[in-house]
């Protein structure tokens, strides 16, 4: 019971942060959305030429860097690497292309919903589905294969790549780039934005929090713990949008955000697909990232390059719905998705407990 009041409690805080992070100059319903701002830095960085969304997010810095410190001081920093990081590469950068046919990550996809945009619903049953979809390969035996130690210095290079990243953007390093309109240009300041990631990624590293995880236990061990975490999510943030006059129900004109239904739905299949292959939603990531799990920056980095993918061939979607591209796009993802998921089952191993997705079919 103590537990679950912590996953509550955090849940119900990052909920109000998305919020207060749109009060503070962030897109409105996207206080937070890990594949949103992984997209910003990408094109931040010059990775791709979308002019509009180009920023370095620094809550995606702070995530890392909250989840690398508080696993330092509780002594829970691992470095380990080498289960399939090409496999895990690939797999991110779809779940980067599903996230972006829908327009937002799966903490962007509740937050969206509690600030009123219905569209989000069909993203959530795509989710489900594909997380669905995930467990059946997951029960007859999908692996990514096991991970090694690895030298501390392999855990550490990213969360100091992040500290660089960071003194750039408050240097105002010319070597970025900012957008000057549409939601790259809509901000917290970065001082307010880096709190908001460390909490987040604290939060995160000592809650587990993750969608796909949550969805997931309920499913195969019907443990409700991570779940909570997020509807407390949803009604934490249903309340402060409420409280700050942003709650605007309905399908249409919602902020970055389009109505095509199928897309939606057949855009998070893809997302939850894959995150349950990696073992992992986007944010936790970002946070295993932090923890020194390389694997985890593969997919991370998978993620990056996926976003610089949709922005350079048009397979993103804008408000005005989904490309003809994109929708290929998809559409390939999911027979890549099939595909990989038979051809990585271990034909003698089934998941009977926590134990086993743990132990090397997950790196959660």
């Amino acid at each position: 019971m103590k537990e679950k009041r912590g996953i509550i409690l955090g849940g119900a805080i990052i909920g109000i942060l998305g919020v207060l992070s749109v009060y503070c100059g962030n897109p409105k319903n996207m206080g937070i959305c890990i594949a949103c701002f992984i997209r910003d830095i990408s094109g931040g960085l010059g990775l791709h030429k979308a002019e509009i969304v180009q920023y370095v997010r620094p809550e995606i810095i702070g995530m890392v860097l909250g989840a690398f410190g508080i696993a330092l001081v509780n002594k829970e920093f691992s470095t380990k690497g080498g289960s399939s990081p090409f496999l895990r590469f690939i797999l991110g950068a779809m779940v980067m292309i599903g996230a972006l046919m829908f327009l937002g990550c799966p903490t962007r996809m509740v937050l969206r919903l509690a600030g009123g945009d219905f569209n989000a619903i069909f993203g959530i049953i795509g989710f489900a589905v594909g997380i669905i979809v995930g467990i059946y390969f997951l029960n007859r035996g999908f692996t990514l294969k096991r991970n090694y130690k690895q030298t501390k210095l392999e855990g550490y290079v990213f969360p100091i790549i992040n500290i660089g990243l960071f003194i750039m953007l408050a240097a105002g390093s010319s070597l970025l780039i900012f957008s000057k309109e549409g939601p790259g240009s809509q901000h917290s300041p970065i001082w307010i934005a880096l709190a908001v990631g460390l909490v987040v990624g604290v939060i995160c590293q000592r809650t587990r929090l993750c969608m796909v995880g949550g969805i997931r236990d309920m499913i195969l061990f019907k443990d409700s713990y991570l779940l909570l975490g997020f509807l407390a999510m949803l009604i934490a943030a249903f309340l402060g949008n409420l409280a700050f006059g942003f709650f605007t129900p309905g399908f249409a004109n919602q902020p970055v955000a389009h109505t095509d239904w199928i897309w939606n739905f057949l855009g998070m299949v893809v997302a939850g697909w894959g995150s349950v292959l990696l073992g992992g939603c986007p944010m936790r990531q970002l946070v295993l990232s932090g923890e020194g799990n390389v694997d985890s920056v593969i997919t991370v980095l998978g993620m990056f390059v996926g976003a610089a993918f949709c922005h350079n061939f048009k397979l993103a979607s804008s408000p005005k719905g989904p490309t003809p591209t994109g929708q290929i796009a998809v559409i390939l993802c999911l027979v890549a998705l099939g595909a990989i998921s038979y051809f990585s089952m271990a034909k003698d191993v089934k998941v009977k407990s926590d134990k086993d997705i743990k132990g090397g079919v997950s790196v959660d």
